[in-house]
């Protein structure tokens, strides 16, 4: 179970009771915001991309989305979402969980731009009802990212 991944990971850390779980779904952004009882911008949601054959997650701020023109400008290739099938594979995560903590060998972490905007964002726990609260320089910690990229932008 990916949770537990996520609270092993953070008990290395000293951090797993930050881990908050609700009894309601958190599996989107909108879903997040209203369990946390926060903006939905805060929301450190994680997008799961293949480039090859390997795979990389993009954190990014709830109130963006992937800019294809930039993303191709940094990755060099079009964007490609892992399908719903190989996110749990090649990430470790199912698809409403994925985030950037105890994530499988070899997937890059990369933080987007949108997310310096806050104090603190909210990131899942590897399960679809569960969060925790990050500063930036938390999340950069971490999340063991690669590095900071500006592939975003606000969705109208």
């Amino acid at each position: 179970m990916s949770i537990e991944n996520v609270r092993s990971y953070f008990k290395e850390k000293g951090i797993e009771n930050k881990i908050q779980e609700f009894d309601i779904s958190s599996a989107t952004v909108e879903l997040a915001a209203k369990a946390l009882n926060t903006d939905e911008c805060r929301i450190a949601k994680s997008m799961s991309f293949k480039i090859d054959d390997n795979a990389i997650i993009i954190v990014t701020a709830g109130d963006v989305k992937i800019d294809n023109a930039k993303y191709k400008s940094f990755f060099h290739t079009k964007a490609k979402m892992l399908t719903f099938e190989e996110v749990e594979e090649m990430i470790g995560h199912r698809v409403g969980g994925v985030c950037p903590f105890a994530v499988n060998d070899g997937v890059k972490i990369y933080l987007d731009e949108s997310l310096k905007r806050f104090e603190t964002v909210f990131p899942a726990c590897g399960s679809s009802n569960s969060a925790i609260e990050l500063t930036i320089k938390e999340l950069e910690e971490y999340s063991n990212y690669s590095e900071w990229v500006d592939v975003c932008k606000f969705m109208i």
